[in-house]
């Protein structure tokens, strides 16, 4: 160092020397940003909670194969792409041995083990963790952090949302945690999850909260947290803390191609896990509201059609019959933009605020019918099956019926009869005009349309004849309108909105 700067004495003045000499001196005593060793007090946390955090061990016989082997543990059903499909199918594969067969012919049943994570939310024993964790299980057993084994029942459980709550008989009170609120956290916080990732027993990880309201297409009620704390194989069901020690989520899915973390983790809002872990605790089971209606998302030509500005919303697309949004006087075209004083943004909020809202409570429901705001007043039913987006028929093109051809929709028509609906299938209740052919570089081919779908309305009036859709277009193009809003309906009855250009 001292020859360094006497280099460089021959080439500045002495001043500038002593200023550089300070400045490289300084530098080994420089501390390291508290961004990049993390906040101080997670060990406080940890210390604070860790004994809430308990291991689920989960035993499940499985039997003999029909050749006289043991029959291998069930891949779990993944959607097809899935991250975890080659890491579970390899897994498996070794778990049964070499070329996936079964190495000890004529072997008696045996016994399964399996390792997940929970945490206490009731001193007296009662524990919260994933359904995936403890499904099929035989024996389900909580391992506390001192070594504790509990043996554990099913209080009841949720596959739409993943959790479920146990029960467990301690001797004495156990440590329990509390709920924080998941609608306060902020991108950036930091957040502690701690669990029993690969059977290793509590282990403790920090991260972000990377984003908010992920929607992973596990389920109706995605909203989860993501965070890029490490969460690994047997972490599903443990907690995710904020620095306060209190949970904001529970642990449930990875992205990655490996089994292992690559910091994409996902974490059921705590906000949903209290309003679904109380209603297992209360009822043995989930109590949702339940609205009646179909829906899809509100496109930008929809919006468009309809006026609606800015595009927002959930577009009804059908009304059933016995549901309550019926007598509330709610139609197919309405767009729902509030339920319950919360703004629909998107379709996806509308059946997760729906199912967080009270079974039979009075719900003010603002919705936008031509162009204009309308407020109804909707008593919530109880929801037995989910509310799916509607999706248009898979039925496979049919050959050129005699029709009329409408170039400007790219569509060929027909009126119904009874030949049409024996051949597509469509039922008695479907009224309208059938689509007998598409051209296939036309919008209304990738709009998913197909032969054999029926075109109930357009810009909800009924369409009965061919030419009632060339004489709706013709009004429309003279308006000055650039699309076309279609009112199709499936073989199978469901309802879809479809926006074509008509110029």
């Amino acid at each position: 160092m001292a020859r360094l700067l006497a280099n460089i004495a021959h080439v500045i003045r002495q001043p500038a020397l002593s200023a550089i000499a300070a400045v490289v001196l300084a530098l080994p005593t420089i501390a390291t940003p508290t961004f990049a060793r993390g906040p101080e007090n997670i060990a406080d946390v940890a210390e604070k909670v860790i004994d809430a955090v308990v291991n689920i061990s989960t035993s499940q016989k499985v039997q003999a194969s029909a050749r006289g082997g043991n029959a291998p543990q069930a891949t779990p059903q993944l959607p097809p792409g899935s991250p975890f499909e080659e890491f579970f199918e390899e897994f498996f594969k070794n778990r049964r041995g070499q070329g996936g067969e079964d190495q000890a012919p004529n072997r008696a049943p045996r016994r399964v083990n399996s390792l997940g994570s929970g945490f206490i939310v009731d001193a007296s024993g009662v524990v919260i963790t994933n359904n995936h964790v403890i499904a099929d299980a035989d024996e389900i057993t909580v391992i506390l952090t001192d070594g504790t084994r509990l043996k554990a029942d099913v209080v009841g459980r949720d596959t739409k949302t993943d959790l479920a709550v146990l029960r467990v008989k301690p001797t004495k009170p156990l440590k329990a945690v509390k709920f924080g609120d998941s609608d306060k956290v902020r991108l950036g916080e930091w957040v502690i999850a701690i669990g029993n990732p690969f059977s290793l027993g509590g282990s403790v990880t920090a991260g972000i909260v990377s984003a908010r309201n992920r929607d992973i297409n596990s389920g109706p009620y995605d909203n989860y947290i993501q965070t890029d704390a490490a969460i690994n194989r047997g972490n599903s069901g443990g907690p995710l803390f904020n620095l306060d020690g209190d949970v904001i989520g529970v642990n449930t899915a990875i992205i990655s191609p490996s089994g292992g973390s690559i910091g994409i983790g996902f974490a059921v809002p705590s906000k949903v896990v209290q309003n679904v872990t109380a209603s297992l605790q209360q009822f043995g089971e989930i109590r949702r509201g339940w609205l009646g209606v179909k829906i899809q998302q509100v496109t930008d030509e929809i919006a468009e059609s309809l006026s609606l500005k800015p595009v927002r919303g959930a577009l009804v697309a059908g009304i059933d019959d016995k549901g309550p949004a019926k007598p509330a006087g709610i139609e197919a075209g309405d767009v729902i933009v509030k339920f319950d004083g919360k703004e629909i943004k998107e379709m996806r909020d509308l059946p997760r605020i729906v199912a967080d809202t009270a079974v039979g409570q009075d719900v003010e429901v603002i919705i936008v019918r031509k162009g204009k705001e309308e407020k109804k007043i909707v008593k919530l039913g109880r929801l037995d099956d989910a509310e799916k987006p509607v999706k248009a028929s898979a039925t496979p093109s049919a050959p050129e019926e005699k029709s009329v051809l409408q170039k400007s929709l790219g569509l060929q028509l027909s009126g119904m009869n009874d030949e049409l609906r024996k051949k597509y299938k469509i039922k008695d209740a479907v009224k309208g005009v059938v689509i007998t052919g598409i051209d296939a570089a036309s919008v209304a081919a990738d709009k998913r349309l197909t032969a054999g779908s029926t075109i109930v309305a357009i810009e909800q009036e009924q369409i009965n004849a061919p030419a009632d859709v060339q004489k709706k277009v013709d009004a429309l193009k003279k308006a000055g309108k650039k699309t076309a809003l279609l009112l199709v309906a499936t073989a199978e009855g469901d309802n879809l909105f479809v926006a074509l250009p008509i110029e």
